[in-house]
Parts: structure tokens; sequence; C-alpha cells
């Protein structure tokens, strides 16, 4: 097979400005570059871009100094383009693959899986494009469609495959020797291979010793492998080297308030490195942590208090009246990379970390977290289980719970009834799988029956912009949609410009944004002047620059460049999963007929429980939704992470 012959350089340089791989270059100033006769690459200079309208000699400098940074985005479109690809799919290639991301394609099309929305028929049609005579049963491919199985379970979640699964899902590609595929994954250190345990064996008995079930060998990423091992390891050495901070008997100094329940939470935190406070919602969490907080303080403890989440931070900060951040914050999050300032060598310096809301947090954060617990550290995780698992791989707070190996307070009496006594029954007859009718003369929880996703929307559109405002007082700019879907007339593209057609019109000035736009983070952006932002905060527009937006975050003020921009959206509506971590004084959760299928127990649960005074749900789901609640739980996680747990701390 011959390689085909190259394309046209202004055809790859058309498709790389329509794709939006420029950084800084928006769609209509991408559609004036013909007319000022840059078609290809060789004709982008400062000069040039100068004649563009709207653009002066900085903003051309800045434009030719990123076309110029982004060559090795450029060259795998090239490629791309060459093989009848679309050159979108180079989104994030230095990311993923390096800045040799080119050579690296050449000599393993299949690489190119490594990026996302990326499928196998993709890669495929680069590899016959690039190398003569492509195989199906060439190594490398087998081994990409290991780390590919695997990548894509982790969208749900899961940490490990059965290598049964993997197997399968191999000679579903046509791939003739699996086991080689996959021993080619494990060699090349992207994929770790687990044996299975070795079953428990009486050594006095006269039988031979069983042999390990082969269907409990697991493979992982070893990005995930390793996380799940360094949680084990970190909370083993945490737990051998707490030393008490006070006697038991210091507990009473606080326990004004607290019933035997929280005040043993208290004691747990005062012993234990690790200890876990669980609980719905009302039933005095935030009184338990405000406690340990203020004995800790008399003490003359170190206390650090952080949330996944900016709103959860700051939450935490008002109820406790000490300082809180968000995670990423608290570890020193290094920009959109993933790595983190805080860890062995820079640890935290506190004698206390208690982390809220840690339901959302996932194995690799919690191995990052803990990684920055030095030796004697006390760490206390409070959540609540019954909510949605985090949106990454692993199911922390869950396998913490299941492996019993540290210390758990479950808080059970509800309490919360003046300040949430209908969202917080609701909620927690919810939490148990039943769904009751709603009794609340005072209207904090309302029903909104819909036929379907248009009335649906209507409903919506209509409670946020005059129902709650005129009949209870809130302020449309404190109510949050909150809803399952994305796509839809109530899903979240769709009421969002319903919304801001109502809210706040204009022309979207930057980016389709206008100042008084509310919009929420869809990735972390923590390297950003003063402090950053992250992935699901949300905040209001309150300027416009040259291509910025200066945005107000729970967190603070932040100055959002053009590069940035990509990774924010409309957030009058926002999915349930980005909802979560946060609480708003209105609330609107809409179920719509295509949700159905999605519904399950934790997403309805953490969906009703982002409200603090008043709750419209505009239910068009029908018998979906009370089927959801009483049949549905979580859908359960592959992981390591309780075994593991269970197998290091008996070790210790």
């Amino acid at each position: 097979m011959t390689t085909p012959a190259p394309v046209a350089a202004d055809r790859v340089f058309a498709a790389f400005c329509a794709a939006g791989l420029w950084p800084g270059l928006g769609k209509r100033t991408a559609a004036e570059l013909p007319g000022i006769g840059i078609t290809s690459p060789d004709d982008v200079t400062a000069a040039k871009l100068l004649k563009l309208p709207r653009v002066g000699k900085q903003r051309a400098e800045r434009l030719f100094s990123s076309f110029l940074a982004a060559a090795p985005t450029y060259e795998v479109v090239t490629l791309l383009v060459s093989a009848g690809l679309e050159a979108k799919l180079a989104a994030g290639t230095a990311d993923a693959l390096g800045p040799d991301a080119a050579r690296r394609l050449r000599d393993d099309p299949w690489a190119l899986l490594g990026l996302t929305g990326v499928s196998l028929a993709d890669a495929d049609r680069l590899a016959i494009a690039l190398l003569p005579g492509a195989d199906r049963q060439d190594t490398r491919r087998g081994r990409a469609v290991v780390a590919l199985t695997l990548r894509t379970a982790t969208r749900d979640g899961h940490t490990v495959l059965p290598v049964d699964l993997v197997v399968a899902a191999l000679r579903a590609e046509g791939i003739a020797d699996p086991a080689a595929a996959i021993a080619a994954a494990v060699d090349s250190g992207e994929v770790l291979d687990h044996e299975p345990p070795e079953p428990e064996w009486d050594e006095e008995s006269d039988t031979e010793p069983p042999e390990p079930d082969p269907a409990l060998r697991m493979l992982s990423l070893a990005r995930y492998g390793m996380a799940e091992e360094a949680v084990a390891e970190n909370i083993a050495r945490l737990m051998a080297t707490a030393e008490r901070i006070a006697d038991p008997a210091a507990v009473r100094s606080v326990a004004k308030g607290l019933d035997e329940s929280q005040k043993a939470a208290v004691a747990a935190v005062l012993g234990a490195g690790v200890s876990l406070l669980t609980g719905g919602p009302g039933t005095g969490k935030s009184r338990t942590v405000a406690a340990v907080v203020k004995l800790l303080m008399a003490k003359g403890s170190e206390v650090a208090l952080a949330a996944p989440t900016g709103r959860a931070a700051k939450r935490l900060e008002e109820l406790t009246d000490h300082p809180a951040v968000t995670v990423h914050r608290l570890l020193g999050a290094q920009g959109t990379t993933g790595g983190f300032a805080r860890n062995e060598e820079w640890p935290l310096d506190a004698d206390v970390v208690v982390v809220d809301e840690a339901s959302m947090l996932d194995v690799e954060l919690t191995a990052a977290l803990l990684e920055a617990c030095p030796d004697g550290t006390h760490l206390v995780l409070v959540g609540d289980p019954a909510q949605l698992p985090s949106i990454g791989p692993g199911h922390v707070l869950g396998d913490l719970i299941d492996s019993t190996t540290v210390p758990v307070t479950e808080l059970t009496t509800l309490y919360r009834q003046a300040e949430g006594g209908a969202i917080a029954r609701l909620a927690n007859a919810v939490r148990a799988g039943e769904l009751p009718p709603v009794d609340s003369p005072d209207r904090e929880v309302v029903v909104v029956p819909a036929t379907g996703s248009a009335e649906a929307a209507r409903r919506v559109v209509q409670l946020v912009t005059d129902s709650i405002p005129r009949a209870l007082g809130i302020d449309p700019g404190t109510v949050q949609v909150v809803t399952p879907v994305h796509r839809g007339p109530a899903g979240t593209i769709e009421l969002n410009k319903a919304l801001k057609a109502k809210l706040n019109p204009g022309d979207g000035t930057v980016w389709g944004f206008d100042v008084g736009d509310r919009v929420v983070a869809t990735a972390n952006h923590l390297d950003l002047e003063p402090i950053g932002f992250a992935n699901g905060e949300t905040g209001v527009v309150t300027g416009t620059g040259d291509g910025s937006l200066d945005v107000a975050f729970a967190s603070g003020p932040v100055t959002v460049p053009t590069n940035a921009l990509s990774d924010l959206r409309h957030g009058w509506a926002i999915t349930v999963h980005r909802a979560q971590g946060s609480e708003w004084p209105g609330v609107v959760v809409v179920l719509p007929p295509e949700a159905g299928g999605m519904l399950s127990r934790p997403l309805v649960y953490t969906a009703l429980t982002r409200a603090q005074s008043h709750l419209s749900i505009v239910h068009a789901s029908g018998a979906a939704l009370a089927r959801a609640v009483r049949e549905v739980d979580v859908r359960p996680r592959r992981t390591r992470l309780a075994g593991l747990l269970a197998e290091t701390l008996a070790d210790a």
C-alpha cells in the first residue's frame, strides 16, 4: 500500500483555523483571514494580521506568537487531513502526546486513541494512510485497544476491568491473539496486570491449597492502579503515625448542642489518623465539623479546611468561621496539567485536614491529597455516600466505608426542620428509596407537573423569571436550574439560551458571553490571575476585554483569557454532576422524559439536596422517577481499593 500524496497546505490551514485550533483566533476572525491574503501557514505574519478588522498591534503579535506555538498541533492536522479525518481531532494533541506528537503518530498511528473523541476506526484510517501494508493484527493496534477498553471503562468510574471483559473487547475488534495484545500493553507500562488474590486456606487441613480464581484477574490503566495502591498505603501510614491530639474528655468543651453520635465523631478525629463523618442533609454534619474546628483551635492545632468546589469551600468557611479553600487550591494545583505543588517533598502544614463533600473525591485527587499529608496528620473526610460518586474514576468514600478499616460515624437523626424541613424530609426519604407525596404548605418544595420536554422547559423559564421571584421574593440571580441532560428542550444547552434571552439578552460580545451572564467552568484553570477557577465553579461575567472576560466566581474575581474561554459555558442551567458540591437559595430541578434511562436514586437525591430554602421540581419523567428512586441505586463501580485497604491495614 502506498502513502497518499501530500495534501495542499492551504487545505490543511483552512481546516486548522476552522477547527478552532489556533489559540485566540475566534470563528469570525478566522473567516476574515482569506480576505487579507492569509490562506496558508507561510502567509501568517504579525504585519498581515494587523490588517484584520478589530485587531491592534498587540493582538496581532499575540496571534502570531500563538500560531507559532501551535506548530505541533498543526503538524498533526496535516496527518489527519491527509487521512481524510477531521482536524478537530487534534485538539489536546500536545497535552496527550507531547510536542513531538506528529513523529509519535508516524511511528504508531494508534497512539491517536490517546486523544479524546477518537474512535478505533479513526486510528485505523490514519494507520492505513501512514503505514504501508497496515495490518489489523499489528501489535501496536492490539496494545492500543487494551488501553482504549480500560480508558472507556473509566468514564463509568471503573478503575479496573476483569481480563475476560478485555479479551472479549479485543476479539470484537478482530484481534486474533488477545493474550499477546495484553502482554504488549503491560510491557508498555501503560497497563497493570493484577493477579487474582490467593484464596483463604487452612494450612492444618490435608487438602491441597485451592488455585486462585482466574475470573478475579484484573487489568487497570497504570495511573489508576497506582493511585489506588497509593491511597491504601498512605491511609495505612496515617493510621499508624497518628497520635492522640487531645483526651476524649476534651470533647465536653464543645459538646453543647451535640448528640452522642456527633460527640463520637469529634472524639474519633482526636484519636484516628483517618476518620469519616457521613449522613444526609439536616443531620448535623456541619455542626459537628464546626465543633471539631472549635476544639482544635482551642488546642492550638493547625487546621486546614477544604472541599472539592468553591461554593462548598465558602459554605464550610461560613459554618466554621475558619478559612477554607478548594482541594485543588489547598494542594497548589498547577494550571491545567493536573500536577500539584504540595506533595511528599513539600507537605501541608496542618495537624488536621478536613475535607467536606468527600463523595466527589476521585482516586487520583485522593492519592494526591494523602501524599501531601505528612506523618502524624489527622485526615477527616465528611460526605454523603448516597450522593453521586465522583466524576473521575474510583469510589473512594464508598470503598473506605466498605473496607471497615477506618472509623466511620454516620449521623442519622434529622435536625434541620425550621431552616429546611420539607427539603430535608423529601431528600432523606429519597435517600432511603422512597418517594413520598410532598407536604409543604409553605411552598418550600413545589412539584410542577409537565407533559413533555417542551412544556417542562417553558415551566422552568416561568419559575426562574417570574413565579419564584414574585411569590417567594427570591432573586433570580440566586436560583439555579439543574437538569440531568445536555440535549433536548429541557437540557442545559436550550435552557441556557431561553434563560439568557429572558434574564440577560445580548449579542454575546466575547465568545457568546455578555456582562451579566452566568457561567460555569468545565475545566480547571487555577494558574490564572489572581486565583484562577476550578471545574464546576459558577460565576457571573462582570466585564469584557480584548478577547477576555472578567468573571466573579464564588472563590473570587478572575480575568479569563482567550485560551481558557472554551472551558466556560452559560450557567443558568447546569447538569446534576456539575451542581454537586454546591448549594443555592433556590433550585429548580427539571426531570424531562429523555432523562428516564439515566435517572437513579443518587442522581435524584444529589439534585434535590442542592436547594437551601426553596426547591421546585418540574416533573415530566412519569413513572421513571419513582422507579429510579425505588430500584436504581448507584451503579456499581469496579475498583480494588476496598480490598487493598483491608489487605494493607491487616499487614500494618
